[in-house]
């Protein structure tokens, strides 16, 4: 199990980011969550298999359909044993 924090740039909220997040993360079996940050970036958790974490870090460069991704820093974290993916 890995653990990845992400902070996603560009034109990434009200574009259903976080929901869709939620929605990619459930069914890849990657717990977590989600959260809009003030300064216009969304900042996600993902743990899980590394196929699947590396899964959600692809899909995070690209976003939902109507979102404008410009960067994604990704962090390497210990992981907390997660389940289930919220959006906070």
């Amino acid at each position: 199990m890995i653990r990845r924090r992400v902070l996603v740039s560009g034109r990434v909220q009200g574009v259903y980011f976080r929901d869709t997040c939620r929605r990619v993360a459930t069914a890849a079996g990657v717990g977590g969550w989600v959260r809009n940050l003030a300064d216009g970036r969304v900042e996600a958790v993902f743990e899980g298999a590394d196929a699947d974490v590396a899964r959600m870090l692809d899909w995070a460069g690209q976003g939902p359909r109507s979102a404008v991704v410009t960067d994604v820093a990704v962090h390497e974290e210990p992981p907390e044993g997660l389940t289930g993916f919220t959006v906070r």
